[in-house]
């Protein structure tokens, strides 16, 4: 099992193998974490990501991190909160597993997760924290191919709420 950890922090300034943007389906940039991982790796990400062809909600793609501390950085479009009865859960399950899927793929032994879909997407926080947690920790009983997760935000809201899921699940184990 790899150490997670939670920190409440700036994914951009995080030196390890790759972080996950919370994209959206055109992969050209936006706001909140998506923008700010944009304007710190330079006009290289913005360049390779249009040869990317957007990105469908609940899918991963996978560029070089260029200016970022981070090698990769690993491209997910969570869905848009519309009440939770629209495959919002599985959509955003899904994001962690793609991801997870392409660091294995690529022998990334550490990711960073932000709050996928907590932002502007409208996602109810502990919801998508409870999916956060258990995706994450189900997906690392089953591959033993991670040193470390990282769950990361500047919300100390979003923060708390991933340290009280990840206190239940050690509990749990």
């Amino acid at each position: 099992m790899p150490e997670i950890e939670i920190i409440n922090g700036d994914i951009t300034k995080l030196p390890i193998a790759a972080i996950v943007n919370a994209a959206n389906n055109s992969l050209l940039g936006g706001g909140g974490v998506d923008g700010a991982i944009h304007r710190a790796a330079g006009p290289w990400l913005l360049d390779e990501c249009k040869k990317l062809g957007g990105c469908e909600t609940g899918q991963s793609k996978i560029t070089k991190g260029y200016y970022l501390p981070a090698s990769f950085v690993i491209h997910t479009v969570g869905p848009v909160w519309q009440g939770g009865n629209k495959n919002e859960p599985e959509l955003l399950k899904s994001c962690y597993i793609t991801a997870l899927d392409l660091a294995r793929e690529k022998g990334l032994r550490k990711i960073a997760f932000p709050a996928i879909s907590c932002g502007v997407y409208g996602y109810p926080i502990d919801k998508a924290a409870e999916i956060a947690v258990s995706t994450v920790i189900k997906y690392v009983r089953q591959y033993d191919c991670f040193d470390k997760i990282i769950f990361i935000d500047l919300n100390p809201y979003i923060i708390k709420e991933y340290e009280k899921l990840l206190e239940i699940a050690k509990r749990q184990m």
